[in-house]
């Protein structure tokens, strides 16, 4: 068996529909209270299991300054995740016979021809291993001062200061090296790059908002990028969206996360729609285990990078475009995609999509005995509660109520799981713990049904309203020198 066969695995619960959809709330609760408290201007994230979009939402704002809210189709730059539409198409030529893998890249551009990158091949340059500088002498098209290169550009720097390592030295990330891999698509195929993967991977999967570079035309809507906080009381600034030129292949593509959803799909294993699924096994394994100061830092495949998350090993890319920030996870085996896009430097599109995946296998495989009986309604229990200490989120997944710590950046690190005692009462589930494993958790509720006040281990919680608006004379109250008075 492969390293992509799902017997390899030791937690081999699925994750179907139904309890997908159950999660959604959670998940989007969760992901509004760190967009709030990281202060991200808006966040789109969809999830897709197998051929369903379980979850889609917009949050926050596209334009913060402005006070735009954001939509989900508001078009978000995607920067590297262009990558993998890159070697999508080189797979597919692959496939047709009209490049092979070890083809050096100047057989396809010319000029490079008895040039240092000259004998740089193909599968090379797919999986970082060509010794390819990163971005350039002069990168600062990054920071908006001047264009990104055009095709002149990037040979010209490419004859004159392309190679850093020799070939297969070091595992080394180049967008140079996926700008030329564009110039492979075209050199191939006969078509400009934009109009090859538009033909091959958009219209195919029907993908309305999504496209190789900068649309002049449809400038209206996207979601704004937003300058990153220098310190913690910064304000934010709108950054402007330019195109990426010859680097389109590396990092110029726009997209939103339900068309990556779709996108994502046709990655699962048994799917035809892009590539067969030797192709994918090529682009999936790991062709480079990426080591750095004595500790693992990566897995790569050809285009793709590789992530493990519990027990699910994932595949896709994240990206980081001035002003937007995006990672998508593919599980091509269970089939699910998570895509989280957000519209500001520093944006935690990476750890939020990490949580949610997190969340994802905890529904998918609860433990036993902790299930909520059939005759209560548990989403009665569910919300957010706050106290002085925090804001603690009692949520629904897997058929089971679990509580966890809504601020923090792990949302199963110090979660607990809760049992039903009775239609008013859930208790934490036995075990050893720092916690209040194994007390009460009390409810009292208001005239319409509704959670008023939780006592949770022995500490009273409010809705975070509430809490908020009692705050100041539950602090005025406290007593003095720590005694009564």
């Amino acid at each position: 068996m492969t390293t992509l066969d799902r017997h390899d695995r030791t937690d081999a619960a699925l994750l179907d529909t139904t309890t997908a959809r159950e999660a959604a709330p959670a998940i989007e609760s969760w992901l509004e209270f760190q967009r709030r408290t990281l202060r991200t201007p808006g966040i789109q994230a969809a999830i897709r299991v197998g051929d369903q979009l379980v979850l889609s939402v917009a949050l926050g704002h596209s334009d913060e300054v402005e006070g735009t809210p954001l939509r989900t189709d508001h078009l978000f730059r995607i920067a590297s995740h262009s990558k993998t539409f890159t070697a999508t198409s080189i797979l597919q030529l692959v496939e047709q016979g009209k490049v092979r893998l070890d083809d050096p890249i100047e057989q396809y551009v010319a000029e490079l021809a008895e040039t240092a990158l000259g004998p740089v091949t193909v599968r090379e340059l797919l999986g970082h291993l060509g010794g390819v500088i990163r971005d350039g002498l002069n990168k600062d098209y990054w920071q908006l001062i001047g264009a990104f290169p055009d095709r002149n550009a990037l040979i010209e720097l490419c004859r004159s200061d392309g190679r850093v390592f020799e070939r297969n030295e070091y595992f080394k990330y180049t967008n140079v090296g996926y700008s030329l891999l564009g110039l492979v698509v075209e050199s191939a195929s006969g078509s400009s790059y934009g109009d090859y993967v538009a033909a091959n991977i958009v219209d195919r999967l029907g993908l309305i908002n999504t496209g190789a570079d900068w649309d002049s035309e449809r400038a209206g809507e996207y979601a704004a990028g937003h300058t990153g906080l220098l310190e913690g009381d910064d304000v934010r600034e709108v950054i402007p969206q330019v195109e990426t030129r010859a680097m389109a292949a590396a990092t110029g593509f726009y997209s939103t996360a339900e068309d990556l959803a779709v996108y994502g799909g046709a990655h699962y294993f048994g799917s035809e729609l892009l590539i067969g699924d030797a192709s994918k096994r090529l682009l999936q394994r790991d062709e480079s285990l990426v080591n750095a100061n004595g500790r693992e830092i990566g897995r790569y495949g050809l285009g793709m990078d590789i992530v493990t998350i519990g027990d699910r090993r994932l595949v896709g890319h994240s990206g980081g475009y001035p002003g937007h920030v995006t990672r998508t996870f593919v599980d091509p085996v269970d089939q699910i995609v998570v895509s989280v896009l957000t519209n500001c430097i520093g944006g935690p599109a990476d750890a939020l999509a990490t949580g949610v995946v997190k969340l994802l296998n905890l529904a998918a495989q609860p433990p036993a005995g902790t299930q909520v009986p059939s005759d209560i309604d548990a989403r009665r229990f569910c919300g957010n509660f706050a106290n002085l200490t925090g804001v603690i989120s009692i949520v629904l997944l897997g058929g089971r109520l679990v509580a966890f710590f809504a601020g923090a950046p792990d949302p199963v690190d110090n979660l607990e799981e809760l049992q039903v005692v009775d239609e008013n009462t859930l208790a934490v589930v036995p075990s050893a713990g720092f916690g209040s494993v194994g007390e009460k958790v009390e409810f009292t509720w208001d005239p319409a049904g509704r959670p008023s006040l939780v006592r949770y281990g022995g500490s009273s919680r409010w809705p975070v309203d509430v809490f908020r608006a009692r705050r100041t004379a539950q602090i005025a109250g406290a007593p003095l020198g720590g005694r009564d008075e």
